[in-house]
């Protein structure tokens, strides 16, 4: 029997199965010949290339810092010009030791252009914003820029760098420079105000008396003075370490400032044996900036001729406590070294509008922090024992960053640009600026290679005296490229070097570069038990890390501040941000998390994590049954505590 649907039915079945037909063809349609259709123009350039040519004239550049009270920096620059017509001025954008354009633009205000008396007009550029057009009259020969610096009184505005003990005048933020040249070539007198009572250190050096209440300071170039900044204090200490280094700290209050002769050897030994390691001073004198701080924000930058250092108050005062933050000197003193006297070609710019390539910070970066942690142990900063387990720490940590399953260690060197820094949902999945840590096991791996291939008559120790040794007080710059890296490495050891960069950098992988540590004679293990590095770590941080375990990480306040991805918490659904209430039916205490994951060792039941988000409840049970583990070095078997492998050969001091 025939049956026949009714007209629509059929139409409607007819429809239905073009649709769904894999072979039907769909035609998109096509764009009306009357919609309206703008045609894209580049925008014109309308700021000069640097050229490498003198600017003419010298700039003189006050800035009045007297405002702790409100956090206000107070700016009057006055700048040479050779002839009327329009003038481009630039706020620094991309900036040295950031590795991304970090200038802070938004915090300029109440800028005023004038000459002869006369207020003259400026616009914004429309598309660099950092750039400032002013008409320069006929019959003017300087122009005199007044401004704000409006600091961050909160951190919820930025770092904050004025706070009622203590300063950090960073001079990127309160000048302008004339766009057209490399800054090298732009000379500059700086002077500056600090409160009544306060001193002030800094790589530049004063030149001479006081002039109205403020400290003036030698001519220089406008590189150089970025490159120089200030902390200042009411609480103020000057420790001469060698002839030519200095410790210069400052303090929330005096009680802070208790140094011992014992940590001042630890410093100075610091300089010596960076010294030695890579065979000459790219610096005329060194100064680092310290400040013991609660009130200021933390800060960790390098300089040529110094850097910028914020830790704990309690650096001195509980030093036989643990490391706590004493990696972080150690880590910005090479960097004269390997940064900023040997610098990625990529990174080098003429002044501070050109963008910054960033992928070498695995050199940069890694490498120091690589050296930065073994010279902290050959000086005492460290003790052995708490740079073996930082390794493993270190190791364990780079372990949980599965994101490198599909993002590669070269892709991470874009992280601070990419990023800038902000806290992320899951890091451990998307990544971070892991060429710091996984950089140090890079080079550990390649210290082993070449003690192995050489029979223990090399080191990473002779690549360090290669590749950045240059002459005694030059803090000029050489750049390097990767082929350099590379073919320096060759020339210290034959190796298949490029096949080594290229698996370790570029390529994903499933687990993080261990080798080094094997090779240098240990293993990674994890035990029940923390160790005193990473107990230390986590009272830093106000909070318990659980990462190696169930997979995340709490603060002291019970709120979830990281989930591994995939990890048993991940996997219950937990996620940052959550504010545990209860365990196991019981009210949250650090203690009770703790206890719980290591009594359901070897149990089939799962983890009870009552937590709440806004003012949602929610249960989540994690099945893990694996008890605590928290990571530590061991020494492979068959070995014993008197034989020395490669990272015990490393580790040791190089001079007395």
């Amino acid at each position: 029997m025939r049956v026949i649907a009714p007209l629509g039915l059929a139409a409607g079945l007819l429809f239905l199965s073009s649709i769904s037909s894999p072979d039907a063809v769909h035609a998109e349609p096509a764009m009306p010949d009357n919609l309206s259709k703008p045609v894209w123009a580049a925008p014109d350039s309308t700021i000069p290339a640097p050229q490498d040519v003198p600017y003419p004239g010298t700039m003189r550049l006050s800035v009045d810092a007297t405002d702790n009270k409100q956090g206000i920096f107070r700016v009057e620059q006055v700048i040479p010009v050779a002839k009327a017509g329009r003038l481009t001025l630039l706020y620094p954008e991309w900036l040295p030791g950031n590795h991304a354009p970090r200038g802070e633009i938004e915090k300029l205000a109440g800028l005023e252009f004038a000459a002869n008396g006369q207020t003259l007009e400026w616009i914004r550029d429309d598309v660099d914003v950092y750039a400032f057009h002013v008409t320069v009259p006929e019959g003017v020969s300087e122009i005199t820029a007044r401004f704000q610096f409006v600091s961050a009184t909160s951190p919820s505005h930025g770092r904050i760098v004025m706070a009622p003990s203590m300063l950090n005048l960073r001079w990127h933020q309160v000048s302008l420079y004339p766009a057209g040249h490399y800054v090298r070539q732009i000379a500059v007198e700086a002077r500056a105000k600090y409160p009544d009572g306060w001193q002030a250190a800094s790589a530049m050096r004063p030149n001479g008396e006081k002039e109205d209440g403020y400290v003036v300071y030698r001519k220089t170039d406008y590189d150089t003075l970025i490159d120089s900044p200030v902390f200042a204090g009411a609480h103020f200490r000057t420790f001469r370490l060698t002839r030519r280094t200095h410790l210069n700290v400052v303090a929330d209050a005096g009680k802070f400032l208790r140094v011992k002769r014992s940590h001042l050897a630890a410093h100075t030994k610091l300089v010596r044996e960076a010294q030695a390691l890579f065979g000459s001073r790219p610096f005329d004198r060194y100064d680092f900036l310290l400040a013991l701080t609660e009130e200021m924000g933390g800060i960790g930058i390098e300089h040529h001729r110094s850097s910028e250092n914020a830790v704990n108050r309690e650096y001195f005062t509980e030093w036989d406590k643990g490391p706590g933050r004493r990696n972080l000197l150690p880590h910005e003193v090479v960097h004269s070294w390997n940064g900023k006297f040997r610098r990625p070609a990529a990174m080098w710019t003429p002044d501070f509008r050109q963008p910054m390539r960033d992928s070498l910070l695995w050199v940069y970066e890694g490498q120091t922090q690589f050296w930065g942690y073994v010279l902290g142990a050959r000086s005492g900063m460290y003790s052995k024992q708490d740079t073996l387990d930082a390794f493993a720490a270190i190791a364990a940590n780079m372990d949980r960053r599965v994101g490198r399953e599909w993002r590669p260690l070269i892709d991470t060197t874009h992280d601070p640009i990419i990023a800038a820094r902000k806290p992320k949902p899951w890091s451990s999945w998307q990544r971070s600026e892991d060429y710091y840590n996984e950089g140090l096991l890079i080079w550990l791996e390649a210290d082993g290679i070449i003690r192995r291939e050489s029979d223990g008559t090399k080191s990473l120790d002779d690549f360090a005296r290669q590749f950045f040794k240059g002459r005694n007080g030059d803090y000029g710059v050489v750049t390097y490229t990767e082929a350099d890296v590379i073919a320096a490495l060759q020339e210290v050891q034959p190796w298949d070097w490029e096949s080594f960069v290229r698996e370790r950098v570029y390529a994903v992988s499933n687990e993080a570069p261990k080798e080094g540590l094997t090779l240098g004679g240990y293993q990674l293990v994890y035990t029940d038990q923390q160790t005193p590095y990473i107990a230390a770590n986590d009272k830093r941080r106000k909070q318990m890390d659980l990462s190696h375990s169930i997979g995340l990480v709490v603060s002291n306040k019970g709120v979830v501040t990281s989930v591994i991805w995939n990890s048993p918490a991940f996997r219950a659904g937990l996620k940052a941000g959550l504010s545990i209430s209860a365990v196991n039916g019981k009210a949250y205490s650090a203690e009770a998390l703790r206890l719980a994951v290591e009594e359901n060792r070897d149990k089939p039941g799962p983890i009870e994590i009552f937590a709440k988000y806004d003012d949602q409840y929610s249960n989540f049970l994690v099945d893990y049954s694996g008890g605590l583990r928290y990571p530590h070095l061991q020494k492979i078997p068959g070995q014993d505590d008197r034989t020395e492998g490669g990272i015990d050969r490393l580790l040791k001091p190089k001079t007395r």
